[in-house]
């Protein structure tokens, strides 16, 4: 048997998440024989972030086949094809905080001046500012993980920020002024 401390298997592709780093699973191995969350710095320093349990009764699901998504809370989810509480071991859904901090998403992440553009995030309501590049926008607070705004007249490329009640949030891609 091989001793894969690192896991062995990363069958599904990578993310890179908000901190610039990339995230992804290891299908087996690790510490405990069943898969791992591991990070791997574009300078390629790899670090395991968790090994997945091996015993039947795990709650935390064993195998991460499945890649990871990052919530705009920061929080990474995966799913796992095994383990769990159930008796049946059919697999979990699985959360893993590793400090990143909450951030925004623009549903579209480029368009022209006047063009709709939907705001994704955690804890919208109360939102005092939209800015695209530091270019204020006239905006809507449809819900608590919603905003919807318009492209601003003399906006150009570069992060859209959203301030909350709760701080500042940044978008995790760059906003493309057409």
């Amino acid at each position: 048997m091989p001793n894969c401390a690192d896991g062995a298997d990363p069958t599904a592709g990578l993310i890179q998440a908000t901190d610039g780093n990339f995230y992804g699973t290891t299908l087996r191995w690790g510490a405990n024989g069943a898969g791992t969350v591991f990070e791997i710095t574009p300078a390629g320093e790899l670090t395991t972030l968790y090994s997945f349990c091996s015993l039947s009764n795990c709650s935390d699901g064993q195998s991460p086949a499945a890649g990871l998504i990052q919530d705009t809370n920061g929080t990474f989810y995966g799913t796992t094809e095994s383990g769990g509480v159930i008796s049946c071991g059919c697999g979990t859904v699985f959360s893993l905080s590793v400090g990143l901090g909450p951030f925004v998403e623009t549903q579209t992440t480029s368009g022209k001046v006047g063009a709709a553009v939907k705001i994704l995030g955690t804890d919208l309501t109360g939102a005092t500012s939209v800015t695209f590049n530091g270019e204020a926008a006239a905006f809507t607070v449809v819900s608590g993980s919603e905003i919807t705004t318009k492209v601003p007249t003399g906006a150009t490329s570069g992060p859209v920020v959203v301030v909350t009640p709760g701080g500042t949030l940044t978008s995790n891609v760059i906003f493309r002024v057409t």
